[in-house]
């Protein structure tokens, strides 16, 4: 379970020969974890299975390149960091799980003077769990919905979420991850049981 705060920015090392392993850098992230925990990378749930100094390499299975953009990066690409909460970590964000529901491309950025106003395209299997106001991870960042519509949703990006994140870099045409918020995928199946 992670909280969608993105804890630093790391960068891409490269994949296994066989591309079933990705190396991240990232010291802050890797300082502390050992194999087995759970970080999430551009807000993929990835397990260690290796660490050398500010280095951590994972496992990437097939379900993961099929649902998320993982497989587009490339050496020295910057990625999004976030280890797992704990139960004294604060709730920043929202709930997040780090499975990643689907890709969006970013289609419409207007930069202002205070905050960026992103529109991102938003696949029509996802369109019943995004709401005015509610949550939403792009990329593992928790943000709020600004506007939605039949197939795009709308975010604002505060100067914080620009400066610390992949998302004050990614241009109109760029792929991004979609997680949305587990409860109402929750509720949805709990009124589907009672119908």
């Amino acid at each position: 379970m992670f909280t969608g705060i993105i804890e630093q920015l790391g960068t891409v090392v490269g994949w296994s020969a066989d591309r079933s392993r990705l190396t991240v850098r990232g010291e802050t992230v890797a300082a502390d974890a050992r194999h087995g925990d759970s970080i999430a990378v551009n807000g993929v749930c990835l397990t260690v299975v290796e660490i050398d100094g500010d280095r951590f390499t994972a496992d990437v299975m097939q379900e993961t390149f099929d649902r998320s953009s993982l497989a587009v990066l490339r050496p020295d690409d910057p990625v999004n960091l976030e280890r797992a909460a704990t139960l004294t970590t604060r709730l920043g964000g929202h709930l997040v799980q780090g499975h990643v529901d689907g890709v969006a491309t970013i289609v419409a950025r207007t930069p202002g003077e205070h905050w960026d106003a992103v529109r991102f395209t938003l696949p029509a299997a996802l369109n019943r769990y995004v709401v005015e106001k509610g949550s939403i991870t792009v990329d593992g960042v928790s943000l709020t919905v600004t506007a939605v519509g039949p197939d795009y949703f709308e975010v604002g990006l505060i100067p914080t979420t620009l400066k610390l994140t992949t998302l004050g870099h990614k241009e109109v045409g760029d792929p991004v991850n979609l997680e949305v918020d587990v409860i109402a995928k929750h509720v949805e199946k709990l009124l589907e049981a009672r119908s």
